[in-house]
């Protein structure tokens, strides 16, 4: 399966998002996914990013914070979001006709730690299910 659509972000987002976003793409990338789409949007929706794991079609959020003020960046998916991508999900399967691989919602959560000029990448692997709950 090749590069099904590569797109830019165009909106207003902050350095930290573009670059935990950049950092999370590397990362995917060394674990041996492959991507698919970068920021897919269907109508105001956008998932970031789309890989293939083997058989599986993940759908990942990516989530940067440079500190804890608000919480952990993975607690910034909530139900609302999650309830998004699933329908960015749907959206996807069925534009590229994907019904007979797996599928799995990741998150990837970047924090930055401007202390240390460095940064922490957690990969939450099948994060929730359709239903929108959290699985771990």
């Amino acid at each position: 399966m090749g590069l099904l659509r590569f797109t830019a972000k165009v909106s207003g987002r902050s350095e930290i998002g573009f670059e935990g976003e950049r950092l999370a793409l590397s990362f995917l990338k060394r674990k041996g996914l492959k991507i698919l789409s970068r920021n897919y949007r269907f109508g105001r929706k956008e998932i970031d990013i789309v890989a293939l794991d083997k058989n599986t079609v993940c759908f990942i959020e990516v989530k940067s914070r440079s500190n804890d003020a608000f919480g952990r960046p993975e607690e910034a998916v909530t139900a609302r979001k999650r309830h998004h991508l699933e329908l960015l999900a749907l959206s996807y399967i069925k534009r590229y006709k994907l019904l007979d691989y797996d599928f799995r919602f990741d998150v990837v959560s970047v924090f930055f730690d401007k202390i240390h000029a460095s940064h922490n990448i957690e990969y939450i692997e099948d994060a929730f299910d359709a239903g929108g709950s959290w699985t771990s």
